[in-house]
């Protein structure tokens, strides 16, 4: 980070998403089928009894609050014992919108039975800020305990916020993330209505005929820990920040600004912050919400910051949909638990004429590099991170294949088979349909050096299949697009609403 007089690692940290709850489950998940014929995708036959001392105790916290401390109890489970003193231990978390069920379920029971009916916990389960608080008491972490509130882009800005904390010596420890679970009747009815959603219940983002976003839900916790601190501990340390930055759009509450303009600004000043150039990123995680506005100036940020040639580049709401304000910490957890290159499954198939801005979509092994769009501030923010494994297969260096001249601006991965949801060479979004606004107010950018988190066993290959012939890619060689050991591998991951 600019400015920072110390190192900001990641010592541990824990998902829960509608394709699998604890990190295995996860990134099992995300090489499972993409979403379909549905509006929504939920985390099914949820129990939060695991992580309570009791039903009654469970009953007191709403649906987003159960998601973060699931994934808190993993993420400090994963970091091991700390030694950090209470005071110096911090939690900044995001939510979109917090408490909202519980909201429109005592509404319903006022309207119904009373106000006498309406339960006294009803304000503490609605805040924004319960998770937040929930981890802190949990924990006992008595450092600053804040929560952003930026639509989509809540959790990445957590990030960047909790490992400055750190780097400019305020805190020695942070509890980071976000968490959302908004899938009601009238958030639904909602979105749909400003044609957000999707209507044909798919998925599938830089394709043509993408027609809005599958809303999602989950959470994922992180621990970001002092890097000597760590080391002197014999932490198991699996990533770190770099730097962050952001910016705002300040051009509509839902439309993103022409070409991507706040994106651009939003990348170009995390590379600054971490001291890293667009040839120092391996992957890009964008932030692909399916939505036809989004989608073409997120592809068209991209391709100007990486006018040399674009790394691989990815979109897993395909595979999670749109977990709003717990978008960014989901798609860090991807991209640390990724120590390859594989391609989730989805329904999207990219028309020839299509030109798309972006090479390939795949998913990487690096923390967040990214571009959050969301509707409510008109802001952008961005970290950078740097993955550090230990245990991955042997490979060759995409990053050195990304230093290397190359005169068809192609990347390394350009001769490897194309999936079927990833963009094809020259190509980008068809033009967006104005009827169709996204949330797009908010950005963060993130951008990491990554390497595989040995916890977590990496497939050798990966099957990624559609509905029809032409919907199939293998990546059959994970060898030949992996970093080669002992080297960083760089990325950004975008991702908003």
């Amino acid at each position: 980070m600019d400015g920072r007089g110390r190192r900001v690692a990641v010592t541990g940290y824990g998902v829960v998403a509608p394709c699998g709850i604890g990190k295995e489950a996860f990134w099992n998940g995300l090489l499972g089928p993409g979403i379909s014929d549905r509006k929504v995708t939920t985390i099914d036959d949820w129990d939060p009894l695991p992580f309570f001392d009791g039903p009654k105790e469970a009953r007191r916290a709403d649906r987003v609050e159960q998601f973060a401390l699931a994934a808190a109890a993993e993420a400090f489970e994963h970091a091991g014992q700390l030694d950090v003193a209470p005071e110096r231990f911090g939690t900044i978390f995001g939510s979109g919108i917090g408490g909202l069920q519980t909201l429109e379920d005592q509404v319903q029971i006022r309207l119904e039975k009373g106000e006498r009916r309406v339960s006294p916990f009803l304000i503490p389960m609605l805040m924004a800020n319960a998770s937040g608080a929930a981890i802190s008491m949990r924990y006992g972490l008595q450092g600053p305990n804040e929560t952003i509130v930026t639509a989509c882009a809540a959790s990445s800005h957590s990030i960047g916020y909790g490992a400055r904390l750190i780097a400019w010596n305020m805190c020695d420890a942070v509890a980071v993330g976000g968490a959302e679970a908004c899938i009601t009747a009238t958030a639904i009815a909602a979105f749909s209505n400003m044609t957000a959603m999707s209507s044909s219940g798919i998925s599938m983002p830089f394709d043509e005929k993408r027609d809005g976003f599958v809303m999602g839900e989950g959470a994922a916790v992180f621990i970001l820990e002092e890097w000597e601190a760590a080391l002197g501990r014999g932490a198991n340390i699996v990533g770190e920040v770099l730097g962050a930055a952001s910016s705002a759009d300040a051009y509509h509450i839902t439309a993103p600004a022409p070409g991507g303009t706040g994106a651009i600004r939003c990348m170009q000043l995390a590379l600054a912050d971490a001291g890293l150039s667009a040839h120092d990123i391996a992957q890009i995680n964008a932030h692909g919400t399916s939505t036809p506005l989004n989608d073409a100036a997120e592809a068209s940020a991209v391709a100007h910051v990486f006018t040399d040639g674009l790394p691989p580049m990815t979109s897993t709401k395909g595979v999670t949909g749109h977990a709003l304000g717990a978008a960014g910490a989901l798609e860090a957890a991807a991209a640390l638990l990724s120590g390859c290159i594989v391609v989730p499954q989805t329904e999207t198939v990219y028309d020839p004429d299509c030109k798309m801005h972006t090479r390939q979509v795949t998913l990487q092994a690096a923390y967040l590099g990214g571009f959050h769009s969301c509707a409510g501030e008109g802001c952008a923010a961005g970290q950078c991170v740097r993955n550090v494994g230990h245990a991955r297969p042997r490979c060759g260096s995409m990053r050195s294949s990304r230093r290397r001249k190359n005169k068809s601006s192609q990347s390394s991965l350009s001769r490897k088979p194309i999936p079927a949801w990833a963009a094809r060479e020259g190509a980008s979004p068809a033009e967006p349909s104005t009827s169709a606004p996204v949330w797009r107010k908010n950005a963060s950018a993130t951008v990491t050096h990554s390497i595989l988190d040995k916890d977590v066993e990496t497939p050798r290959q990966v099957t990624c299949s559609g509905k029809t012939a032409r919907r199939k890619a293998v990546v059959s060689s994970i060898n030949d697009v992996m970093p080669a050991p002992g080297r960083y591998h760089s990325s950004i991951v975008n991702s908003g609403a």
